[in-house]
């Protein structure tokens, strides 16, 4: 492999928080944080989805997914409807304050992108899109094994080393 000034977490740090910054930023003045954009993205894509749909949508875990939902709703971009037939299961809609913001949201993640992405061949593009969702799919599938196998993969090192 060849040498590399940092490793790949430290790449892929790098750009979520500067990424978070960037939209961050770019959204402030419609008070949608760094952490709730993406959830707005996600009922972009699809409205009325549910909780639980869109947590598992981001791969985020289901007590974050509820706190950015919460500050969404108190600040009038969604709306929770309870199901008729069981009342703890509720469908998250946008609101016409959010379907007003939709284009500018949608612009500042594709100028993002187009940042990112400058002087990059489409082949590139799609060679780099397939190789993270890769190693997404890895993240996620280390994610669903029980707990006490990842601590016995974690504690595999020598003592004195770390895992």
């Amino acid at each position: 492999m060849a040498e590399h000034k940092y490793t790949i977490p430290r790449w892929i740090s790098l750009l979520y928080r500067t990424g978070q910054t960037y939209i961050g930023n770019r959204l402030k003045h419609h008070e949608v944080g760094k952490g709730q954009f993406m959830f707005l993205n996600a009922l972009y894509r699809e409205d009325g989805l549910s909780q639980d749909e869109i947590a598992d949508y981001l791969r985020i875990d289901k007590g974050t997914t509820a706190k950015a939902l919460k500050k969404l709703e108190e600040q009038g971009y969604i709306t929770r409807v309870a199901r008729e037939d069981d009342k703890r299961f509720n469908r998250v809609f946008l609101t016409a304050k959010a379907l007003d913001i939709k284009a500018e949201v949608r612009g500042v993640l594709t100028d993002w992108r187009s940042l990112l992405t400058e002087g990059f061949t489409e082949e590139e593009k799609d060679q780099m899109l397939t190789l993270l969702e890769r190693m997404g799919d890895n993240a996620a599938r280390y994610m669903k094994e029980e707990p006490l196998q990842r601590d016995e993969q974690r504690g595999s090192g020598k003592e004195g080393e770390p895992s």
